[in-house]
């Protein structure tokens, strides 16, 4: 038996690991993909390929509504509810810094959060669960999700949904690269793993004057400073500290002249928080307090707030999975406990509907001492991680 990628065969061993010849045609991929990014709903190179790609393994890629993305399904279609294997495949407006081969050739843009590795981990997996499949050694449904639009809030996965890419789906799974964690290692947490993050911007109104008279206006300076001050402060004890809400600004904007009350004022900052229900109760409390103080100053107020992302909360039952499927493949020793991060990612809507769970991949070359952050110019993966990724998912997928 023989799985194709870009017309090459490649054996695919019973366990589901990664043959060395359909590795190379993955680095290949990946690397092809970092030279032509696309941003958050463009991504149509990006979907072309991926689609070829597919078919060439014998699969039937759908396209999505929205005309970026794509869903696959593997497997027998009476085995029971499937396993999803999500990927994003946007890039960022970002230029890329890096001296290599592969460089964006795409000036401004470049894949500095490693979708492209995503993308091409869930590629991967596909066509190895695809040989399985035809062989009858996959005994469960797989569903690939090939998401665009995580980029922007509140996110591509939300259109997906109401496309309804989890109908029949029982479990989704997805990898983050974390450059933090090194190549060969995943971290692994349950519960919340990453974290809400919305934005606000408030503005104030009122009867502006002279501020030899400021009894005759709305002191919008004066209320705006309050405000600026007595919203996180009220939150920090309306809420219980252990949720990690915050409110913290950004910009502050009022006024133009020493002897002038301006009668405009704007606040502009975001809400981040670690836990999701206070996310879900921060709306309504902020603006009950915002009314309170604006209400000492007399001033008129609107707060347009951008609902992000909620936390991705991790499903125990989904960890365990992910858990057993890296130690079968690699060892119990490459598992790490990772921390919540402050950091949004819209899988967090996926997992409103089914159990599921996000881990860290390890994409920090061994010894490298230096760590290059996400959303840097100068962010690159070892493509190492190509190999650990796709055996994790195709180690799940048997497993499951």
């Amino acid at each position: 038996m023989s799985s194709t990628l870009s017309g090459v065969d490649h054996a695919l061993p019973a366990s589901g690991a990664l043959p060395d010849e359909l590795y190379a045609e993955l680095v290949h991929f990946r690397r092809d993909l970092h030279m032509h990014p696309e941003l958050s709903r463009q991504e149509f190179r990006t979907t072309a390929a991926i689609k070829a790609r597919l078919e060439s393994a014998g699969l039937h890629p759908r396209d999505l509504p929205a005309g970026t993305g794509l869903v696959c399904d593997i497997g027998p279609e009476d085995g029971g509810p499937r396993l999803a294997l999500r990927a994003d495949i946007d890039a960022l407006p970002i230029p890329d810094t890096k001296t290599v081969a592969y460089r964006s050739t795409h000036e401004g843009r470049a894949h500095s959060c490693g979708h492209d590795m995503h993308t091409t981990i869930v590629l991967g997996a596909g066509i190895v669960l695809a040989g399985l499949a035809r062989e009858g050694r996959l005994t469960r449904p797989v569903r690939l999700i090939f998401q665009p639009a995580e980029e922007v809030m509140p996110g591509g996965a939300i259109d997906l949904i109401k496309a309804q890419v989890l109908d029949g789906v029982d479990r989704i799974l997805a990898v983050h690269c974390d450059p933090r964690v090194e190549v060969g290692r995943i971290g692994l947490r349950t519960g919340a793993i990453t974290s809400a993050c919305d934005r606000l911007v408030l503005s104030l109104d009122g009867a502006g004057g002279h501020t030899a008279r400021p009894h005759l206006t709305t002191d919008l300076v004066t209320a705006v400073a309050k405000m600026a001050t007595e919203l996180p402060a009220v939150l920090a004890r309306r809420i219980d500290p252990r949720s990690g809400l915050s409110v913290v600004w950004g910009r502050i904007q009022s006024g133009h002249a020493a002897n002038v009350i301006p009668q405009h004022a704007e606040l502009e900052g975001t809400v981040r928080c670690l836990e999701l229900g206070a996310w879900r109760d921060a709306p309504d409390l902020i603006h009950e307090v915002i009314d309170q103080v604006a209400a000492m100053y007399r001033a008129k107020w609107e707060l347009t707030y951008h609902r992000g992302v909620p936390p991705v909360v991790n499903e125990a039952g989904s960890v365990k999975l992910l858990r057993e499927a890296m130690t079968a493949r690699r060892g119990a020793q490459t598992i790490e406990n990772t921390e919540q991060s402050l950091g949004g990612e819209d899988f967090s809507w996926y997992l409103e509907h089914v159990p599921g769970a996000l881990a860290r991949l390890g994409v920090r070359p061994v010894g490298d001492p230096t760590v290059r952050d996400l959303h840097r110019g100068d962010f690159d993966a070892d493509e190492g991680a190509i190999r650990v990724g796709v055996e994790l998912f195709t180690g799940a997928a048997l497993l499951g």
